[in-house]
């Protein structure tokens, strides 16, 4: 069982010909409203690759709420614990170029009363996969991995957006993920190189996955470091693979595969869904997942 504790959008996605610069107003043909948010992305994702997926969070009471969470529903995502509160609905403002590179602005809302007490401890247990991010209240964060590791959970974090949490909480995780510009700031806040080796060696054995787009993941677990290939395609929309990896990773650890075969198998998840338009809409279902990876040799 995977139980998803995080954020719930309503994306605007600005098909314009560059990202804009400060101050600039560039004007696009088109706008997509769909469902968004780290949170409900990373649900959606593992949900559409075939897993058992219940998802925590917050929505307002207001208009914004149901575009919210219709893939969540067509998904199969237990809702039960998703609560409605006096804020508006998670907004965001998403630009994306035709070289599918994108510039987002987040309006957080609801998100920011999510509560880790929405989890009740009969779901954290070893038979539970917790996935988090960053874009709820760090506070409730740190409180949701500690009581994971106490029940013994399988906990994957992805520090994303980057933001401070205790270094302890850090080192309570099994599997940390993050891009290069999260690596990056991690690095600078723990006082080590950004590479997955020396993140794992500075976290004391957690297994870090760094993202690097084009270029693959750099993964380092307890006595393992490898590069795991992007697959190459054209990409059109980059907006939500980071997600689709995400959540397709932690659905393949839930079911017990390796570590090794669960990044192959969101590297390849996430290849196909930068091939369309969207954020959470383009994610793949596992037979569409299956289907591309029957086009790709064997690395």
């Amino acid at each position: 069982m995977i139980v998803v504790f995080g954020s719930i959008n309503l994306d605007l996605i600005f098909s314009v010909p560059r990202i804009p610069a400060p101050g600039e107003t560039v004007l696009g043909p088109s706008t997509t409203i769909e469902p968004g948010g780290k949170g409900a992305n990373q649900a959606v994702a593992a949900g559409r690759d075939g897993g058992s997926v219940i998802m925590a969070g917050a929505v307002g009471r207001d208009a914004l709420a149901d575009g919210a969470l219709r893939l969540l529903r067509s998904a199969g995502v237990d809702l039960e614990r998703v609560m409605a509160v006096e804020a508006s609905t998670g907004c965001a403002a998403i630009a994306v170029d035709p070289d599918g590179n994108n510039a987002i602005c987040v309006g957080s809302g609801a998100n920011l009363l999510a509560c880790a007490s929405q989890i009740e401890g009969a779901l954290l247990g070893p038979a539970t996969t917790l996935v988090l991010q960053m874009e709820v209240p760090a506070d409730q964060t740190a409180a949701l991995i500690a009581r994971g590791r106490a029940s013994r959970a399988r906990i994957v974090l992805n520090l994303a957006p980057a933001a401070a949490l205790p270094e302890d909480a850090l080192r309570a995780l099994d599997v940390l993920v993050v891009n290069e510009t999260e690596g990056a700031w991690l690095g600078i806040h723990l006082g080590c190189a950004a590479t997955a080796e020396a993140l794992r060696d500075c976290l004391g054995g957690v297994a870090v996955v760094l993202t690097r787009g084009a270029d693959g993941a750099e993964v380092a677990a307890a006595d393992v470091v490898w590069l795991e290939p992007a697959r190459a395609v054209d990409a059109i929309d980059t907006t939500a693979a980071g997600d689709c990896f995400v959540g397709v990773l932690a659905h393949r650890l839930d079911q017990g595969e390796t570590l090794r075969a669960a990044v192959e198998r969101a590297t390849i998840a996430a290849a196909l869904c930068c091939t369309r338009h969207g954020s959470q809409g383009s994610i793949p279902a596992a037979a569409e997942t299956n289907a591309f990876a029957g086009g790709f040799a064997q690395p």
